[in-house]
């Protein structure tokens, strides 16, 4: 910036865009209010800025299975990763709660799969009952374009999850063959970990296989994430059908079934350009050869893979997990549990250092966690996701030589401006929070 012109140069077109967010946070903080402000003066400090980000997957998940999100607040959600040079966008789309995306060969699994009867009241540690009102939705082919091309053009790719094996308890109450005692069942209304799990037939394996396939021609991206958490093997061990299968494919146990089940996918997803990333149980039973590793229960299963070969994205309860508490003061919003003060997610190092050099590179970056069985609507997201994913961002983005607590929080301080201006429900610094 001189006081003749501000000049942009970059290598590639993402480039020019993270450039133009740089400039926006040199205006002052008015300049994102969408309403026209009076007696501000409109300039910017000379300065000369290099920048360059230091991972390549800068990211955050957003769940709208346990509460749906409107289309509106997705784009809005999506321009906000944008402004904080955030590049993927990880939409879980497939849980017990409701499954959120429409499959035209299977459409009974937005006609039911989508709804619940009713949604626990309270904690689950704690409850209240239900609620009784029915709750749902899901986004059409459509919407999951305008979405993508919306996100595309913010130079952020959207990376679908479908859940598998586990976490299946919606799409079985669509179509009970997939479950393993093909009983009939509702979608679920509670939170927590469900014994429900697809029955790893071949009727199932190719099931999958015809989602993913709708799921690759809606997402360009290379990545597809296919969950593989929590899936509760005792369905699998109590079925005579399994166990036959199990011994029919010659494997040892149930952790290699699942194994058999990621790697079919693994093959499918391959074979069609994509690659498969997973949470951290796809380790169990032996990982599927292009299989990228999504690190969820602390760095553990994250240094395994990397030493193994495999890519990796931290994503660790401990540091990642927007969804937790961020004070101790009684007077914050519910949430499901844990402490995640903004000062830990600042801090997170992504790279451990267990790694050497060359395994270092095996980690392609971090992202943050926003669950929502305690974040009802779009303002409680916005209010668990912010600040602390500006401190994310910037785990993702900074050198680790040049992060400063101090300094950022003096930013913050400004940016907390910016924010406001943007209609952004986030939890401020320096008042109490909100009850």
């Amino acid at each position: 910036v001189t006081q003749q012109r501000v000049t942009i140069r970059a290598r590639t077109e993402a480039g020019i865009f993270y450039g133009i967010q740089t400039l926006r946070q040199l205006f002052p903080p008015a300049i994102f209010s969408s309403s026209m402000q009076k007696n501000v003066e409109w300039t910017v400090p000379l300065a000369h800025v290099e920048d360059q980000p230091r991972f390549r997957w800068r990211g955050a998940m957003l769940d709208v299975c346990r509460h749906f999100m409107p289309k509106e607040f997705v784009l809005i959600f999506v321009d906000l990763l944008a402004l904080h040079k955030l590049n993927t966008f990880h939409w879980h789309l497939t849980d017990d709660q409701g499954w959120r995306i429409e499959i035209k060969k299977y459409p009974r699994l937005t006609e039911i799969g989508a709804w619940r009867k009713q949604t626990r009241l309270g904690h689950e540690r704690n409850p209240r009952g239900f609620d009784k009102k029915p709750h749902g939705g899901f986004y059409t082919q459509r919407d999951i374009r305008e979405v993508v091309e919306y996100a595309r053009l913010r130079h952020i790719t959207v990376v679908p999850e479908i859940e598998m094996p586990g976490h299946a308890q919606a799409a079985i109450a669509a179509y009970p063959w997939l479950g393993v005692t093909a009983e009939p069942l509702e979608v679920w209304s509670r939170w927590g970990i469900n014994a429900n799990i697809f029955n790893p037939s071949e009727k199932t394996i190719l099931f999958m296989q015809d989602v993913l396939t709708e799921v690759i021609e809606l997402f360009p991206g290379t990545f597809i994430h296919v969950g593989g958490d929590e899936a509760i093997k005792d369905q699998w061990k109590a079925s005579t059908q399994v166990q036959e299968r199990l011994k029919e494919l010659n494997l040892k146990d149930e952790h290699e079934l699942q194994s058999y089940f990621i790697r079919r996918m693994d093959t499918f997803l391959a074979a069609k350009g994509r690659r498969l990333i997973g949470w951290d149980e796809i380790l169990e039973g032996g990982l599927a050869p292009g299989a990228t590793v999504m690190s969820w229960r602390g760095v553990k299963g994250g240094i395994t893979a990397a030493k193994s070969g495999h890519d990796v994205v931290m994503a660790p309860t401990t540091h990642t997990y927007l969804d937790y508490y961020q004070s101790q003061d009684p007077g914050e919003l519910p949430s499901i549990g844990g402490f995640l003060p903004l000062e830990t997610v600042y801090q997170f190092e992504p790279v451990p250092e267990d790694l050497t050099a060359a395994e270092g590179k095996r980690v392609l970056g971090a992202q943050a966690q926003l669950w929502t069985e305690y974040l009802p609507t779009p303002g409680h997201v916005e209010y668990m996701a912010f600040p602390r994913l500006t401190a994310l961002s910037e785990v993702t983005w900074s050198p680790k030589e040049r992060k400063n607590y101090a300094d950022y929080l003096t930013r913050l301080n400004i940016h907390e401006q910016r924010l406001q201006h943007l209609n952004v429900n986030f939890r401020p610094m320096k008042t109490p929070p909100k009850k």
